[in-house]
């Protein structure tokens, strides 16, 4: 069997698992299985260097994979009004089966997803203001720094060399508490170290996307080196943590809650801190707790100290 037609029983697989969950009523994973594939298809299509399939045929891939992101936000929204059911979704089973050979119109009035969306700080609190009615954003400046834009793979940057009689801060990310953590979509973490004024004193990073969930945490262990000495930290600084999740509906990537560590906290070992409501607020004035369960930021500080 050819490498083209092993990726499309993959995918065939894949997509049979995913509507089997669906029909049972395990709709955590089906929306896990949908996103999966409808990221591997989106991969393909994207994909310059790929000569599997034809650009017609790449079209077809991507309208499925908006099919795929259409249930999967119809599953986390039961209230959408665009509703994507089930028996239309396994309309599409025959039409991944034979990709290389299917030549017939696409049976749904859809597009191929585009290029995901990662908004700046701020543009997502106002686009979600729009429906919400969020509190009023969070002021923080990130003129110090270029933006990025974050990756799968993440943004974390290596340790900084060890200067006599300094300390440095690798902080682990252990884990978060979140009562829907199972409907989360390539969740990530950026963090972020700011002052009182909300002024970013070192560059930004972003932790991978976290792969494990269970319960209701989702498991990040990813070290994170703080790129500045603790000596050098001004008082009054702070280090926040930022929870990031992918709105298929919306189409960007959007703030869920933060949490933040003040430098009195900075100590060896394991500590664990509370996550508040978005909009993320740099100058820690309205702070507002997200849950009243006992869910945290579970985290764990280790410091290097050059003597």
């Amino acid at each position: 069997m050819s490498d083209v037609n092993k990726t499309i029983q993959k995918w065939h697989a894949s997509f049979k698992k995913g509507t089997d969950f669906d029909s049972w009523g395990q709709l955590v994973e089906a929306i896990d299985e949908y996103q999966i594939l409808a990221r591997q298809l989106q991969k393909e299509v994207q994909s310059t260097n790929s000569s599997d399939f034809t650009e017609e045929q790449k079209k077809t891939l991507g309208r499925i994979a908006t099919c795929l992101e259409m249930r999967s936000a119809s599953l986390q929204c039961t209230q959408s009004k665009e509703e994507f059911k089930l028996e239309d979704l396994k309309k599409l089973e025959t039409i991944i089966k034979n990709i290389l050979t299917y030549n017939k119109e696409f049976p749904f009035d859809v597009q191929p997803v585009p290029l995901r969306k990662i908004l700046a700080p701020g543009e997502e609190e106002n686009l979600e203001l729009e429906e919400e009615e969020d509190a009023a954003a969070g002021a923080g400046s990130t003129e110090a720094f270029p933006p990025r834009a974050p990756a799968s793979q993440g943004t974390l940057l290596p340790r900084l060399p060890s200067e006599p009689g300094m300390t440095l801060l690798t902080i682990k990310i252990e884990k978060i508490g979140l009562k829907d953590a199972g409907q989360c979509i390539d969740p990530y973490m950026t963090i972020s170290v700011k002052d009182l004024n909300g002024v970013d004193l070192n560059p930004v990073q972003d932790t991978p996307v976290a792969t494990r969930k269970e319960d209701t945490y989702i498991h990040f262990s990813v070290d994170v080196e703080i790129q500045r000495h603790v000596e050098k930290l001004p008082k009054g600084a702070a280090i926040f943590f930022e929870f990031k999740h992918y709105k298929p509906k919306k189409r960007f990537t959007s703030t869920k809650c933060f949490a933040f560590m003040e430098m009195d906290e900075i100590k060896p070992g394991p500590i664990v801190i509370e996550l508040y409501k978005k909009p993320t607020d740099f100058k820690r004035k309205k702070l507002q707790l997200l849950t009243k369960k006992p869910l945290y930021l579970h985290l764990h500080q280790t410091l290097h100290k050059d003597s």
